[in-house]
């Protein structure tokens, strides 16, 4: 198992839900009005007067052989929206209940 954290513009939620769905995901956990900046060159997201953006993160575990393809589909939607921004990053599950 692996679990998938996935921050991205708040403007992307219900494209990131989609991939989800279509890849028959269906537990996650999400954070909504997260602050944060991206590590290249991605702006500030604060929520604030000058920085007024903010993301939203998930948080999902799933089966190996599923993460190449959420990767996959979760790079073709920042290509698509490369000014929103998105990030995903992947850990080894060693337990759960």
């Amino acid at each position: 198992m692996k679990a998938v954290f996935i921050s991205y513009n708040q403007s992307i939620t219900d494209e990131v839900q989609g991939v989800l769905d279509n890849l028959s995901i269906r537990g996650f956990t999400q954070w909504l009005e997260v602050k944060g900046r991206g590590s290249v060159n991605g702006e500030i997201h604060e929520g604030t007067h000058t920085w007024p953006e903010l993301n939203n993160a998930h948080l999902t575990v799933v089966e190996d052989e599923k993460v190449s393809s959420l990767l996959q589909k979760l790079n073709e939607l920042n290509k698509q929206s490369k000014e929103q921004g998105l990030r995903a990053f992947v850990w080894n599950i060693e337990n759960s209940i």
